[in-house]
């Protein structure tokens, strides 16, 4: 997987192939339309990322942000914290706790008010 800087190529590309799906198009239409070349698009076919050039021509005519393919500081404390199978209630106190605008009394009251919340809604699984 390339992940440079925490940019996730893979999903980029993954996201760029479902929009060249949803509009009917061929490969050499994108690169026709974008700039970009074909050897550019085999190379992300095979999980490398586009230089920054292609990957501001791609996100353009995608209509795709490329900043929603890096994964955060945020996202990666929680991955941290709870590993692949996340418990909600964890993940949402690691995120409440780890934004910057908020004071810690405020995370702890925020924390406090979802976890009540989460309790009286929370169903079990049938």
């Amino acid at each position: 997987m390339s992940r440079s800087k925490g940019f996730d190529a893979e999903a980029f590309y993954r996201a760029v192939t479902q929009v060249v799906r949803d509009r009917k198009v061929t490969w050499r239409r994108v690169a026709r339309e974008t700039g970009v070349s074909s050897s550019t698009l085999t190379h992300m076919s095979q999980g490398r990322g586009p230089n920054a050039a292609s990957l501001a021509a791609l996100s353009a005519w995608a209509g795709l942000d490329p900043a929603d393919f890096v994964e955060t500081s945020i996202e990666r404390i929680v991955k941290r914290r709870i590993g692949s199978r996340p418990d909600p209630l964890t993940a949402i106190s690691d995120l409440v706790r780890a934004d910057p605008d908020l004071q810690p009394e405020a995370a702890e009251a925020l924390e406090q008010i979802i976890r009540l919340a989460y309790t009286r809604f929370k169903q079990p699984r049938a």
